[in-house]
């Protein structure tokens, strides 16, 4: 049987949330949720908590949203709740050295990727922008490090030729919780034996920015339809197209060529553009103020945008 455990959450988005849902159902006792204070959102700006803020107050945990942990009223209101160990899981602050080692357990990270590949901010976005064949999630021992602390563990899972980040974000939201309760009641009862990392073998996630998704049509095809599936749902890759900026959600790679945006081919089965190798087939895009759709809705209407011969990336009008 598991010694249950006094557990401090600290995370963010809905990928944190799910992790914090497994350990409400666990047998372990949640004495507090830290998470990031509220930020305006919406058209009218109004405040909006996190997801793992709605779903601790739901079920009654206290909740904490310092604005930084770098201060010593914030250490003395943490190691006030006497917790065993610090599950993070995006969270979005730094925590300090005193932090790190307040719990008798230390503080676990659950991190999407299987390092010391991609430590960093994008490791789910990047593994897709490389050509990954596999990702996952690994269950670390956080220092003071950037992601370098020793594993727990790993649990892996394939990606896809057609993967996007938001689908791989699904399967590593499934794949963390399991990897989660697992670690900790292996640890409670001394079951684990920590394994530093391979620092020649890492790499890093730099974030996401929408000046890399604007579309570089000197780039390989490959490379270009890779970033279409990494940057999905954020920032989107985009181009110039009949004098507007025109969102590309999905695109296959063609054996063939020509000069670097130029459009060699367009009609029901999709606008094919040469890139510096190869070419891309567009099947789905989005002008803007509109919804994604399909290559034959956006022909009707808009054939003129994708005449052969045209330049993307240029404003053409």
């Amino acid at each position: 049987m598991t010694q249950p455990l006094r557990i401090i959450f600290a995370g963010t988005p809905d990928f944190a949330a799910r992790h914090l849902q497994a350990l409400i159902q666990s047998e372990h006792k949640i004495v507090g949720v830290y998470s990031q204070p509220d930020r305006p959102a919406g058209r009218g700006k109004k405040l909006k908590a996190s997801e793992v803020k709605e779903l601790a107050l739901e079920h009654n945990l206290p909740v904490f949203q310092p604005q930084s942990l770098k201060n010593d009223e914030a250490l003395a209101e943490l190691t006030s709740l006497n917790a065993d160990i610090i599950i993070v899981v995006a969270y979005g602050l730094i925590l300090p050295k005193a932090i790190l080692e307040a719990p008798r357990l230390g503080c676990l990270n659950v991190h999407g990727s299987i390092l010391p590949r991609w430590r960093g901010a994008a490791p789910i976005q990047r593994a897709i922008w490389a050509g990954d064949e596999q990702t996952g999630v690994t269950i670390m021992q956080m220092d003071e490090g950037l992601d370098t602390g020793d594993m727990l563990h790993i649990s892996r899972c394939p990606i896809s030729t057609t993967e996007t980040s938001a689908s791989l974000y699904t399967k590593l939201a499934e794949l963390g919780p399991d990897a989660l309760i697992e670690t900790i009641n292996k640890l409670a009862n001394g079951e684990i034996t920590p394994e530093p990392q391979n620092d020649e073998l890492a790499n890093y996630a730099k974030k996401l920015s929408k000046e890399e998704a604007d579309i570089d049509w000197s780039m390989s095809a490959l490379q270009i339809e890779r970033n279409i599936r990494s940057f999905n749902p954020w920032p989107m890759c985009f181009t110039q197209m009949g004098g507007q900026t025109v969102k590309i959600h999905q695109a296959q790679v063609m054996l063939q060529s020509g000069d670097p945006g130029q459009i060699l081919s367009s009609d029901k089965n999709g606008v094919v553009v040469a890139c510096g190798e190869h070419a891309l087939c567009i099947t789905q895009l989005q002008p803007q103020g509109k919804k994604p759709m399909a290559i034959n809705d956006f022909l009707n209407g808009r054939s003129d945008w994708v005449t052969p011969g045209t330049i993307l990336g240029e404003n053409n009008e």
